[in-house]
């Protein structure tokens, strides 16, 4: 009780999350009173990221920010919008597909958040869509950010529980494209209640030629990324690495990348790096904690002693996720509880890829649930909408994405079918 009381007194006063999880798995320590634990926190810590996989993370980072600085964001709209332009709510579908293609680059959804709001909400409020629609948009586009591989979020995933992060990229494939899918649904309801425009009559192809060419460099990105993976030429890992050569030739291609500009996204890739690393560290105290108190095989013999059908203890976790993602934050919800949830899983027989990508993705979705939604406070404080609106407008998206993941789960085969393909 005393270190549940911890937690949430921590979180009300706004403490950074990983010191939340830092000084709740001390907590823990002291109540299971063995003092010779106290003599492995600092091995924990840096057990927590001492993996090849993690390196990932700082390069998908920087790749984002290069990315940004070279103005791929706007090379690949101006190509969509011409496809597409000429549809009702065009610019609409069009935030989606591009958050598509941006997300199977990037890996992050902050940086695919980042991405489209300086460049989509002016372009969509010239157009005349309601600024708290294009917000909320912008924001539930971004959750595929960790979806379509490559994914931070997996490769954490894969670290904790040992699942292949080569099957969780192929597996997360056809939920991220039917994630967009879920997403026109909604577009195209409000298309018909609000009367959105075209953005043209029709396709001008000569145009539409001219601008593929122009973002031909930034679509063959991803290309190559995952073909790279999926041939074996290079690691999950190493794609990151891949990304960041990537970027610098696509900003050295559009001659938008300046050296001046290096240093300060260095710096930008080095902060965000350690916010997350350090997440990572303390969570591992805690899920090491958790580990050492028995609080996973209390769970799981608690939860099997109520049922042992794998469609019902499918249904309390997924319940469980969406609870998470409204309370908290997703990495620490993952590095917590991820491991635990993962061997309640296997015992009633659910794949662990299969159950590897429901879960990420039901907690990369709570990135966009009212209260906690990070990716709701990066769009609002990058474009000034009010949280109030967007917290109001997201929730359409939210349940449409709620919807496509929670089917999935109880359909592995769609997921599974690529992995299986790839004889993964």
């Amino acid at each position: 009780m005393a270190i549940a009381v911890i937690f949430v007194v921590s979180l009300l006063l706004g403490i950074p999350i990983a010191f939340v999880l830092g000084l709740t798995a001390v907590t823990h320590l002291v109540v299971i009173d063995n003092p010779m634990f106290f003599n492995v926190i600092t091995q924990r810590i840096f057990a927590g990221v001492n993996s090849f996989s993690l390196m990932a993370i700082p390069f998908f980072i920087l790749a984002g920010d290069l990315m940004n600085k070279g103005g791929i964001t706007e090379k690949l709209i101006d190509f969509v919008r011409e496809l597409i332009g000429c549809i009702k709510g065009g610019i609409a579908y069009a935030v989606v597909i591009v958050a598509m293609i941006l997300s199977a680059i990037l890996g992050s959804a902050n940086a695919v958040a980042a991405m489209l709001c300086g460049v989509m909400i002016p372009e969509m409020k010239k157009d005349g869509y309601p600024e708290d629609f294009s917000g909320a948009l912008i924001a539930a586009s971004a959750v595929m950010g960790p979806v379509i591989p490559p994914s931070v979020t997996f490769i954490i995933y894969g670290v904790l529980t040992g699942v292949s992060v080569n099957s969780l990229y192929l597996a997360g494939i056809v939920p991220g494209v039917l994630l967009g899918v879920g997403y026109a649904v909604v577009i195209m309801y409000y298309a018909k209640k609000l009367n959105f425009p075209r953005a043209k009559t029709s396709i001008d192809f000569k145009r539409l030629f001219k601008s593929f060419v122009v973002a031909l460099p930034a679509l063959v990105v991803p290309v190559i990324m995952l073909g790279g993976v999926l041939a074996g030429i290079f690691t999950p890992t190493e794609s990151g690495a891949v990304a960041v050569a990537a970027a610098v030739i696509v900003g050295v291609f559009y001659r938008t990348l300046k050296l001046k500009d290096i240093p300060g996204v260095l710096l930008n890739t080095g902060t965000i790096t350690a916010a997350i690393m350090m997440i990572v560290a303390f969570g591992n105290i805690m899920g090491w904690t958790l580990a050492v108190d028995k609080v996973p095989a209390l769970i799981t013999s608690t939860i099997l002693g109520i049922t042992s059908n794998q469609y019902l203890v499918l249904a309390m976790i997924l319940a469980f996720t969406i609870f998470l993602g409204c309370v908290m934050e997703g990495f620490a919800s993952l590095i917590i509880f991820a491991p635990v949830l993962a061997i309640l899983a296997t015992s009633v027989g659910i794949d662990p890829v299969h159950f590897g990508v429901v879960i990420c993705v039901m907690l990369n979705i709570g990135l966009i649930t009212p209260p906690v939604g990070m990716l709701l406070f990066v769009v609002s404080n990058i474009s000034n909408i009010p949280l109030s609106r967007l917290s109001k407008t997201i929730l359409p998206f939210a349940v449409a994405a709620f919807a496509v993941i929670i089917a999935l789960a109880y359909m592995p085969d769609v997921i599974m079918y690529l992995p299986r393909m790839f004889g993964k």
